[in-house]
């Protein structure tokens, strides 16, 4: 994406009162995290009880909590940058970069956390539950993901809001009105490299969320339950939505369809299974100093493999606007 792909949006004086609300929103709910991380790499073990992994390797949590404190400080940025006029100039890709980001990360939060609780309700929690318990006190979970959900409804508003006003012409119309450009052939081998490549952490993924142990670590198979085959089957259903919106866009697939549906799922599903790939493959290197905990091979393989997916449907989404975006250029001149 490049700074072309804006229309010559105006500035205006300020965001109007929802703006200003879903901002304050995004902000605030970010206190929480922020002030636990910053307490963690100051050395405080607040919330983690005695014997939690968390304290077998000091300098790998400080590494880890600091790069999460950017993370998140970055979602305070964003609300900024999609509220005010001069948010407006930002080149294109320097905004809708982060912003994927936040949306790969924060998506499959908003909707396992829930889906978790109710599973707990209804006494599923199972193995997985009580591991966590060591892990981090029980509270810590339920503020921090609260505030993530908090955080990805109030960005997702902000950035719907600013999207239609700066490029609401890109997603007009249906599939069938999508020309078939030169960037054709691309978006084809891109979508069937994709597919090709998501059948591995798609079968693992789905054997695991329906109980089978082939691939995962002891101390990761030992500790099973309701919450983990949630979050495995969320995996599924985010690399199915990637491949999906994939195939709709190169193929134009499913003609009768708003353009926004398969954008939709090029979106969020890239960014889900991309930067959760990523974020695993990357806290798999510095893993537990027990071998029984540690990510094995196939499970690398699963994460690595995920990422890569994300990353050509992605590439696919960047394609269709940049093509759809020169199209409008060459009508207008």
């Amino acid at each position: 994406m490049t700074q072309s792909l804006a229309p010559a949006a105006r500035p205006t004086a300020g965001p109007g009162r929802a703006r200003r609300i879903l901002r304050a929103v995004a902000v605030v709910s970010c206190v929480p995290y922020l002030a636990l991380k910053a307490a963690w790499v100051a050395g405080s073990h607040v919330g983690i009880p005695e014997g939690s992994s968390l304290l077998d390797d000091r300098l790998t949590m400080a590494v880890i909590n600091g790069l999460s404190i950017l993370l998140d400080s970055a979602v305070i940025v964003l609300a900024l940058v999609l509220t005010r006029p001069w948010g407006l100039r930002v080149p294109a890709w320097l905004l809708a970069f982060p912003v994927w980001v936040a949306t790969g990360l924060l998506a499959p939060v908003m909707a396992g956390f829930p889906a978790q609780l109710v599973v707990r309700a209804f006494g599923g929690g199972g193995a997985s539950s009580a591991g966590r318990e060591a892990f981090l006190d029980e509270w810590v979970f339920g503020v921090v993901y609260t505030g993530f959900i908090a955080q990805g409804l109030a960005l997702g508003g902000l950035f719907v809001l600013y999207a239609r006003d700066r490029w609401g012409h890109l997603w007009r119309g249906r599939v069938w009105d999508l020309p078939v450009g030169a960037v054709g052939p691309a978006h084809r081998a891109l979508a069937v490299a994709a597919a090709v490549l998501a059948l591995l952490p798609l079968t693992l993924h789905a054997l695991w969320a329906c109980g089978a142990s082939a691939g995962l670590g002891e101390g990761r198979a030992a500790d099973r339950g309701g919450e983990f085959y949630v979050l495995e089957a969320l995996y599924v259903v985010f690399l199915l939505a990637a491949v999906t919106g994939a195939v709709l866009l190169a193929f134009r697939r499913g003609r009768a369809l708003p353009v926004s549906v398969p954008l939709s799922l090029v979106w969020v599903g890239s960014g889900a299974v991309a930067c959760w790939g990523g974020w695993l493959s990357l806290a798999s290197l510095g893993g537990p100093a027990d071998l029984a905990d540690r990510a094995t091979p196939l499970m690398n393989l699963a994460y690595a493999g995920q990422m890569l997916v994300g990353l050509l449907v992605a590439a696919i989404g960047v394609y269709h606007v940049a093509e759809r975006s020169a199209g409008t250029a060459r009508r207008a001149a």
